[in-house]
């Protein structure tokens, strides 16, 4: 090809030569073909066969102007011809494919440009803007869509795995195959504790008539216990501790609680601590604006998921040894109602109550005895979660999972019907969106509704063990939809820090009514202090932060500082949700899918996912000041605990590490030359590895679930060093030194390994340790 470009340059520009030879070789059903030609100038002459030596003096021998022209016969031309149209339809062609390749690479957006000022594409043609993304999501939820599904999935009776738990399931199945999404549906076999079919559970305070509630606790222990009556308010630590402070004997007493601020399990789990026999909860007319005689329901296993399969899902036939999960209590308890907790209340004598405490009874003394009974039994049942997935266009194996419990204690409105009435319109309306506006997301969506959520996440969580290795790598957010509609006064989210910036976006961004957004409705001054909230243990986003290592979410509209009154009974009912919100459910459902849905299509639509790294620093280095001071102050006080060789400073270094790993990871995203997609997937991954990487190795998922090491629960945790440094300043018995400094080394290295992995490559490690 070079040679036939210089023979024509030199034809055109007029340059002296005799004899010229070019091949124009194609491969024709594996023939060549050569194709030789001569060209003769106007100043040069081509002689008889002496070929390329063979050139005569130009003075003595001067061929005739006639011969000249002889030698462009109309057979030579053409060739020329041919040879200029050949050239010019292959370089035609090699332009043609290079430019369009190019249009065709779904491309990151340039680094020299700011993020949000060049237009965001969905990784492939047609482009879609964001603003049109956000428009089309808010005229496809409707309030009067979503009113007419609130209708369609409200059901009056739907515990998990009864018929009309399968039945509810069977109609989310339907409507996602109806939007053209592909379906599955996850089996499992897990066992629960419900209340005795022939028996009854009961209670006897003093010499008084028995007692039957017919609320039950799901995982309490069995069995009978007799001790003296103990009021412990909401069976918080701090409420313990203060009792303690007292000088009250707890051990065997039988606590009586308020229910609501934290879970049952943690109630329970608090109550063990301290060697009570016995826990009774009740609810508080301060608190659940119920009647007397309502029961109420729940479940105490400090965990998720089938407690009696820790670690491994609950498939059917599955032949692993017996085992229990070290969140089972080993002590009684006993949901009882209104009327009876306010009675046992007024009788107590002993003690008044600490300060602050709101009421004027007595905390109880050992005359106070009552007999609690349990007689809670062990069942299997068959349940299955639902799902539908939205595939991307460009990354299809990485997805964020949308879901929503769809069974409830009773009629479940709040609890779990206007979840799954969320999910379904979001479903439809992101399909509507790529079926027929355009929409291609990058990556895909997960759909899924969970079975079993009343027993403590226990579908959720068993899909997450049974797929544990591959959605850790793939799924890269989960956003809750339970209980998002519980109120209209107030605003709350609690989510992984990671997802702080995202979440504040879409305050900004989702209208509360024409012209404010949830952000100026709800967090004028500072967001973080009115809206952000701790993600509670008993909410289904936990084991998926806590325990599968993945950025979640979960948010609600709440009516003010108490907590939604009619969860755990019978009451949660359409018309009780109508009278907390003046019936405007459809349209808090909307907010709450607008804002969903927004914060998912955002991680499917940029390029980069949007994830703050930064937000954890702060977190980090607050733990890390807290154990400082507090390792100074053992040193000094309890020196023979901890000797002056244990130092801080590789926890520091491990802070530092991580904060250069990700500010690096920033500049990176910055500088680099973003229009691979390999680039932005590579990238995206290192983001994903965050959240994944603070898991504990050190511990046991059997034996402690939840195992980040600043969102988790149990010893391994910063939160847990802190209070374990309390213990030992105080020369607390329960505490252990060598305990403690092999906990510390273990969190310690844990940091230091997330900012190794986040840094990248082997090389760009940077470990001072």
């Amino acid at each position: 090809m070079d040679q036939a470009r210089s023979t024509i340059s030199k034809i055109f520009n007029g340059e002296p030569h005799s004899y010229t030879r070019f091949n124009l070789t194609q491969n024709m059903e594996g023939d060549n073909s050569q194709v030789e030609m001569k060209l003769s100038s106007e100043i040069d002459e081509e002689t008889g066969g002496n070929g390329v030596g063979g050139r005569l003096n130009h003075n003595s021998n001067r061929t005739p102007y006639v011969a000249q022209k002889l030698g462009r016969t109309p057979k030579n031309l053409c060739f020329i011809a041919a040879t200029i149209f050949l050239i010019f339809i292959i370089g035609y062609l090699i332009g043609y494919l290079v430019h369009r390749n190019k249009d065709l690479a779904p491309t990151c957006a340039p680094s020299a440009f700011r993020y949000e000022d060049i237009p965001h594409e969905t990784g492939a043609a047609p482009l879609m803007d964001w603003d049109d993304v956000k428009k089309l999501l808010a005229q496809k939820l409707t309030t009067s869509s979503m009113d007419a599904v609130l209708g369609q999935l409200s059901s009056s009776n739907h515990r998990a795995g009864s018929p009309g738990d399968e039945d509810l399931g069977n109609k989310v199945l339907k409507k996602f195959k109806e939007y053209g999404m592909k379906t599955w549906t996850d089996e499992h076999f897990v066992k629960v504790q419900d209340p005795p079919a022939s028996g009854y559970n009961r209670i006897v305070f003093k010499n008084g008539s028995e007692e039957r509630p017919t609320g039950f606790l799901s995982y309490s222990a069995s069995g009978t216990a007799r001790g003296a009556v103990l009021y412990a308010r909401y069976g918080e630590e701090k409420e313990l501790k203060q009792l303690k402070d007292m000088n009250i004997d707890m051990n065997g007493r039988v606590m009586l609680v308020r229910a609501g601020r934290i879970s049952f399990a943690e109630k329970v789990a608090n109550a063990a601590k301290v060697n009570a026999s016995a826990v009774l909860i009740y609810p508080d007319p301060a608190d659940y604006s119920i009647d007397e005689s309502s029961p109420l329901f729940g479940h105490v296993h400090m965990g998720s998921g089938d407690p009696y399969t820790p670690g491994f899902p609950s498939f059917n036939h599955t032949q692993f040894p017996p085992v229990q999960s070290s969140g089972l209590p080993n002590i009684l308890a006993q949901t009882i109602t209104t009327g009876m907790g306010l009675n046992i209340l007024r009788q107590l004598g002993g003690r008044a109550q600490p300060d602050g405490w709101e009421s004027i009874n007595r905390l109880g003394d050992e005359s106070d005895v009552i007999t609690v009974e349990v007689n809670n039994v062990l069942t299997e049942k068959r349940i299955n979660n639902v799902f539908g997935v939205i595939k991307g266009f460009v990354d299809a194996d990485r997805y964020v999972v949308i879901g929503a419990q769809r069974d409830a204690w009773g009629p479940g409105f709040a609890a779990s019907t206007v979840g799954t009435s969320v999910l379904v319109e979001l479903a439809r309306s992101i399909s509507d969106m790529v079926e027929n506006d355009g929409f291609k997301p990058r990556r895909s969506i997960v759909f899924a509704s969970w079975s079993a959520g009343e027993y403590g996440s226990v579908g959720a969580t068993e899909w997450l063990e049974g797929y544990l290795s591959s959605l850790s790598m793939k799924a890269f957010t989960y956003i809750n939809l339970d209980g998002i509609v519980t109120g209209q006064n107030g605003f709350k989210v609690a989510a992984s820090p990671l997802l702080h910036s995202l979440v504040q976006n879409a305050l900004k961004e989702v209208n509360y009514d024409k012209d404010k957004s949830l952000l100026s409705q709800f967090g004028k001054n500072n967001w973080e202090s009115t809206i952000l909230e701790p993600l509670r243990m008993d909410s289904a986003a936990y084991p998926f932060l806590a325990f599968s290592g993945i950025p979640s979410v979960a948010f609600r509209f709440h009516s003010g500082s108490s907590d939604y009154p009619y969860f755990g009974t019978t009451l949660d009912t359409q018309q009780n949700l109508n009278s907390i919100t003046a019936s405007q459910v459809p349209q808090l459902a909307v907010r709450a899918g607008q804002f969903a849905g927004h914060i998912a299509l955002r991680l499917v639509h940029d390029h980069l996912l949007q994830m703050d790294l930064k937000k954890y620093n702060q977190l980090i280095r607050s733990h890390v000041v807290q154990i400082n001071v507090r390792v100074k102050a053992v040193q000094r006080l309890q020196p023979q605990l901890l000797p002056k060789a244990l130092t801080v400073q590789w926890l520091i270094m491990a802070s530092g590490s991580y904060s250069r790993a990700s500010s690096a990871l920033a500049a990176d995203i910055q500088n680099s030359d973003l229009e691979d997609i390999e680039m932005c997937r590579v990238i995206n991954d290192r983001i994903m590895t965050v959240e994944r990487n603070f898991l504990s190795p050190y511990v046991s998922p059997r034996d402690r679930p939840f195992r980040h090491i600043l969102l988790g629960s149990g010893p391994h945790t910063l939160k847990a060093l802190t209070s374990h440094l309390d213990s030992l300043k105080t020369a607390n018995p329960d505490a252990d030194a060598e305990l403690f400094r092999n906990q510390f080394a273990q969190a310690t290295w844990t940091i230091q390994t997330c900012a190794n992995s986040l840094a990248g490559d082997i090389w760009s490690l940077d470990n001072e340790i």
